[in-house]
C-alpha cells in the first residue's frame, strides 16, 4: 500500500493532512473524489450487466440444449482436437544398437549424457543433418 492510499484510508491520517488545506481546495477534492467514485461505480456497473447478460445467455444455451436432447459430449465429438505439434528430433545417438533421439529441449536425457561422457563428444557431433 503507498502512502498516499495509507493516508486517504485512515481518517486521522487524512486529517492531519488536510489541517494546511482552505475549504475551497477540500471541496475540490471532495468533488474530484465523488467524481472518481461514480466513474468506478459505472464502471463496476456496466462489468456486472455484462455477466449477468452473459449468464444467462448461456442458461438460455443450455435449456436449448436440453430440450433437444444434445448434450455437451455431443457438441464435443464435433470439435476436432487439435494435435499437439510433434518436435523434431536435432540429435541422435546409436548406443548399444538401439536408435536414441532428442529434440535438444529440456533436461539432457541420461543416455546422451553417458554417450557423451564415455566417449568424448559434444552434442554437435550427434546432429542430425
Amino acid at each position: 500500500m503507498t502512502d498516499f492510499v495509507r493516508i486517504l484510508t485512515r481518517k486521522n491520517s487524512l486529517r492531519k493532512q488536510c489541517q494546511e488545506l482552505s475549504i475551497d481546495e477540500l471541496t475540490k477534492i471532495i468533488t474530484d473524489l465523488t467524481d472518481i467514485l461514480e466513474e468506478h461505480q459505472t464502471v463496476e456497473k456496466e462489468r456486472s450487466e455484462a455477466e449477468q447478460l452473459k449468464a444467462e445467455k448461456i442458461e438460455a444455451i443450455r435449456k436449448a440444449m436440453e430440450d433437444s436432447g444434445i448434450g455437451f459430449e455431443d457438441l464435443k465429438e464435433l470439435v476436432p482436437a487439435t494435435p499437439k505439434k510433434k518436435v523434431e528430433a536435432k540429435y541422435r545417438v546409436i548406443v548399444d544398437g538401439v536408435t536414441h533421439e532428442w529434440s535438444g529441449r529440456g533436461r539432457t536425457p541420461v543416455v546422451f549424457q553417458q554417450y557423451f561422457d564415455d566417449n568424448n563428444v559434444t552434442k554437435e557431433s550427434c546432429l542430425i543433418k
